[in-house]
């Protein structure tokens, strides 16, 4: 059982991570805070960029930091916005987990691309997102705070596409624009997911597009 304390929630979290020798923590690049004792450090491409044009992520590489604990160890991680953090226990399931939200793991798991869509929408509307399986402890984080929801066998919801964290393969799902053209473009509403259970769905109450188009008028505004 991995060790863990989430500190600073649900604004500014922080997960401080326990590692007995032995053990390896994997990170999303940036997530890293600190470390105590003695651990070794490596980079690599993990499998997230299996099959993924570095077009598609705008030029930029994505890396994956993995500690391995030689000894009695601490690494403190943390997202990159002002956010909550989750923890789920992985028995062997699948997760699809917005790219922006997967912030690290520990144990026997592969991430690679679960799915990349809509290409044609506005860019909030755009649909990226991470496969993540295997046995272990997955680290999620939000912007703003994060809620799950329990949906039983044929529940529906929709969900704002901004506001997708994370969900089980179990659930179906579709993509839509939220009403008509009118609402798309006007309505300050992009794209939303239909969503229907059995499984378990993360939500994060903030919008990070759209807290950036705030901050852009109000500048514009002074």
């Amino acid at each position: 059982m991995v060790e863990y304390l989430i500190d600073k929630s649900p604004a500014y979290s922080v997960v401080k991570i326990k590692l007995n020798p032995g053990e390896s923590l994997t990170l999303e690049s940036g997530a890293y805070l600190l470390h105590r004792g003695d651990v070794d450090v490596s980079t690599s491409t993990g499998g997230i960029l299996s099959g993924i044009a570095r077009s598609i992520l705008g030029g930029e590489s994505v890396f994956l930091n993995t500690f391995r604990a030689r000894g009695p160890s601490e690494v403190w991680a943390a997202p990159g916005v002002p956010g909550d953090i989750a923890v789920v226990e992985m028995r062997g399931e699948t997760l699809y987990v917005q790219a922006s939200s997967y912030l690290g793991h520990i144990g026997d798991m592969s991430v690679s691309v679960g799915y990349r869509g809509l290409k044609g929408l506005l860019a909030e509307g755009q649909l990226f997102w991470l496969k993540i399986s295997g046995r272990g402890t997955l680290f999620i984080n939000s912007f703003g705070a994060i809620d799950q929801i329990m949906l039983g066998p044929g529940e529906r919801i929709t969900v704002d596409n901004g506001h997708f964290v994370a969900m089980d393969a179990s659930l179906k799902w579709g993509a839509r624009k939220l009403g008509g053209i009118k609402t798309f473009i006007a309505g300050g509403e992009g794209v939303v997911l239909d969503i229907e259970g059995p499984g378990r769905l993360w939500v994060q109450s903030r919008v990070l597009p759209w807290f950036a188009s705030l901050i852009l008028r109000w500048g514009r505004s002074r």
